[in-house]
């Protein structure tokens, strides 16, 4: 089985959100399995580990009615083989996105990971694309790859990770930047303007999303951003599998950026520590309370108006400590950044995003907070159970997929359904009280570390997905 995983960004090269930590970490896993996973990425202006990278040829790219350079470089990490895409005007920028061009920029990336592929002694069974970046390879694929010996068999698997990001654009791009008459405007025409995600969703073999809740919720018109019609059309080639988190990465007993080090069998030595180095970096008080956390962007979808809603009650009703990372929407930050000053030696807040910092919190902190609008799958969540820092999460996506509250029976976390400041109060309540019941805390954090979140189970249902969508013609 041969896989190329097409994303915009990976690591240990380029990332901006979850999409990278998938990127890096399911092929790494499929490799271990035997399969060949190859993972196909922009080569950015700001690319890490740039000196790791070969030359291997380059060649012209279509781009409407022009033809543009690009380079092929490749690497190996994690005994994952990398192929990078090189055109220093769409990708020499300081940033992966958020640039006017961007629906040149990655028509030219999708139109690219075809091409490559005639210069390459690689033929994928499989490619598996990722978000709106690489919507158009399918929709490349089946208008001019298709009858090609070294294509006829290509399947094409499309991942959203994130169905609020479309690619949506007016269709005057569609002919003179994608390269797509207006015969066939069509496939991606959606509701008046070009929208990359939806040609992938019309050309793509299976498209998936990364939590079966997930899967299900995007057929709502509430969670689908405007595409809940053309899904439930497409459901029979629609699935939901969870991601996973690399345990090599977030592990509590080699984590550099930990004070102190810990397992499972040690927590009850090495957590506390931690905990005492996070409470002297945020100047809070050591008085015995727990401390809550908050890793994430400041913006709406994160539910963090419910968390604004009740935190100056949960700090001095509570009796919590709180501490808060990220950067986001001006109104959250403010928010966050006048909560600190509000509560000195009781919130302690830092507006960016430090990713030594964030280890050092998810070790730290007794609870971590999840309280989101939406959540296609979240890592954060597996990230805290795999160091003991129990989870408080609204039950959607993947966070109902991976947290099961505690107080029902058996779970390694706190849950709340309804989307409500009050049902966040309630759960945030009861982690509180457990906390000061020692013996049932220790027993839940065990639980909560023993989870297996890693990539081996998920794996094993993308390989069976690949090998379902190799046969089915």
């Amino acid at each position: 089985m041969k896989i190329l995983y097409a994303a915009s960004e990976a690591n240990p090269f380029a990332k901006s959100g979850g999409l990278a930590d998938v990127a890096g970490s399911l092929p790494k896993a499929l490799v271990k399995d035997g399969i060949d996973a190859r993972v196909v990425m922009p080569l950015y202006g700001d690319l890490k580990l740039r000196s790791t990278l070969t030359y291997v040829t380059n060649f012209s790219v279509p781009v409407g009615w022009r033809s543009q350079y690009c380079g092929l470089f490749t690497a190996v990490a994690d005994g994952v083989t990398y192929y990078f895409l090189d055109n220093e005007y769409y990708f020499k920028r300081a940033g992966l996105y958020g640039f006017y061009d961007d629906g040149e920029r990655f028509a030219f990336f999708s139109r690219a990971v075809l091409e490559m592929l005639f210069y390459l002694d690689f033929a994928p069974d499989v490619i598996n694309c990722n978000d709106w970046q690489t919507g158009l390879v399918p929709v490349y694929l089946n208008l001019y790859y298709r009858h090609l010996d070294k294509f006829n068999r290509v399947k094409t698997i499309f991942t959203i990770h994130n169905i609020a990001y479309q690619g949506k654009y007016g269709l005057e791009i569609l002919e003179d930047t994608c390269g797509i008459s207006k015969r066939d405007q069509h496939i991606v025409e959606y509701d008046g303007c070009a929208n990359f995600m939806k040609g992938a969703i019309e050309c793509a073999d299976k498209v998936t999303t990364v939590s079966p809740t997930y899967a299900q919720e995007i057929l709502d018109p509430w969670f689908a951003h405007g595409l809940d019609a053309l899904l439930r059309e497409k459901q029979y080639k629609l699935c939901g599998i969870l991601n996973g988190i690399d345990t090599e990465i977030n592990n509590p007993s080699t984590d550099p950026s930990l004070p102190a080090h810990y397992s499972v069998k040690s927590f009850k030595k090495g957590k506390p520590k931690c905990k005492e180095a996070l409470q002297d970096r945020f100047a809070l008080e050591k008085d015995g309370s727990p401390v809550f956390a908050v890793v994430s962007r400041l913006v709406g979808m994160k539910g963090l108006d419910l968390l604004q809603s009740i935190a100056d009650a949960l700090v001095n009703d509570g009796g919590i400590e709180l501490v808060v990372l990220g950067t986001g929407e001006s109104g959250y930050e403010a928010f966050f950044s006048d909560l600190a000053a509000r509560h000195p030696g009781r919130v302690g807040t830092v507006i960016g995003f430090d990713s030594k910092l964030a280890q050092q919190i998810y070790a730290g902190a007794d609870v971590f907070v999840m309280p989101s609008k939406s959540e296609p799958c979240g890592l954060a969540q597996m990230v805290s159970c795999r160091y003991g820092t129990v989870p408080v999460v609204r039950e959607t996506g993947g966070l109902k997929d991976s947290i099961q509250d505690c107080t029902l029976g058996e779970g390694n976390g706190f849950a709340f359904a309804d989307y409500s400041a009050h049902d966040l109060y309630d759960a945030c309540w009861r982690a509180k009280e457990l906390y000061w019941k020692k013996e049932d805390w220790e027993n839940l954090v065990a639980y909560a570390m023993r989870c297996d979140f890693s990539w081996a189970l998920s794996a094993k249902s993308y390989e069976g997905l690949y090998n379902e969508t190799v046969n089915l013609w």
